[in-house]
């Protein structure tokens, strides 16, 4: 086998220059960083979506609102809300968890495209749906302790969220002694007959769930217990699971990446058990669990959790519920 120094000298540049290709795309790039900073008083974007023409982004906050960015010289504007119970004179700003269960408190949202409509999940308010002019979302299913996040199926339109508990709130996640069960459920919703079905139960913690762009099956994370699982919808596996992946820290959300058969996770090592310091880190894998690239966002998101890491026009936008901003990562 030839070994550099015996390639010609323009080989040798090719090969060189494959290697630096390899390696950027190994360790990571996406090492320009930027933001965009939500309203004054305002915190904790753990989720974001993008409309049309990759308007937006959609963010959830803190206080109940869905915002959407209108662009550098307007912001992050009202855009919509989850319960005809909140005000913004009382709402507006809060951090106070106790009043999640008037202001709202949206964890997640999943655009579909085909019919410019908005899923979202509240933890105390369920799955909900609302049109491309905003205001009071329609509440699909109700009577939920604890949903975390949504995914729309891209082939048939069926609805997936996560309801991380039977037996706590959100607001109980900060309470002293706080621990966690084995009673989270993966769901489905099915916006023709409008019935919900239970696909999986006895999950740890909540997170976020993947459909493939095929439709063939679903990436299901378990925080407290460091897996990833994925679960069959079609083919000869259908309705069965297969564990995929053990990351390094806490999975959190799984959002599809650019590149079709692959999804970025986002992992914080050492937010539970709590380590002195968490690490933040976007893992982008395959279908097959393999990991392809780790970013690290501990520079920008020093020792805070991540829920949101999530490709789009070849950036990252990342969300974390313990800050004032989105970061946004691009090459």
């Amino acid at each position: 086998m030839a070994t550099p120094q015996m390639l010609p000298t323009s080989l040798l540049y090719v090969f060189i220059a494959l290697l630096y290709v390899f390696s950027t795309v190994v360790s990571g790039q996406f090492n320009i960083f930027s933001k965009y900073d939500l309203p004054t008083g305002v915190s904790g974007p753990t989720s974001a979506a993008f409309g049309a023409l990759s308007k937006g982004p959609f963010t959830t906050v803190n206080d109940g609102r869905i915002l959407k960015w209108l662009g550098s010289r307007i912001g992050f504007v009202d855009f919509a809300y989850t319960t005809s119970t909140r005000s913004k004179k009382l709402c507006d700003g809060t951090t106070d968890p106790d009043l999640g269960p008037v202001c709202g408190r949206p964890l997640a949202l999943s655009y579909q495209q085909s019919t410019s409509l908005l899923y979202i999940v509240d933890a105390y308010f369920g799955l909900l749906v609302v049109g491309p002019l905003g205001g009071l979302a329609n509440q699909l299913v109700g009577g939920f302790k604890f949903l975390t996040e949504v995914d729309v199926n891209l082939i048939n339109g069926d609805v997936y969220f996560i309801d991380a508990s039977l037996t706590y709130e959100l607001r109980n996640i900060t309470q002293p002694g706080f621990t966690g069960d084995a009673t989270g459920r993966l769901l489905r919703y099915n916006p023709v007959n409008k019935q919900v079905s239970v696909l999986l139960s006895g999950l740890n913690g909540g997170g976020g769930p993947a459909v493939s762009s095929d439709g063939r099956f679903v990436m299901v994370p378990e925080i407290t217990v460091m897996r990833i699982s994925k679960y069959w919808l079609a083919g000869p596996k259908a309705n069965t699971t297969e564990l995929l992946l053990n990351p390094s820290g806490n999975p959190n959300k799984i959002k599809r990446a650019g590149r079709v058969g692959e999804f970025w996770v986002a992992v914080s090592i050492g937010n539970y058990p709590r380590r002195p310091l968490i690490e933040p880190q976007g893992v982008r894998i395959n279908s097959d669990g393999v990991v392809l690239q780790t970013v690290s966002f501990a520079t920008q998101f020093f020792n805070r959790s991540v829920t949101l890491v999530q490709e789009q026009g070849g950036k990252l936008y990342v969300g974390s519920p313990r800050t004032t901003y989105i970061g946004i990562y691009s090459n």
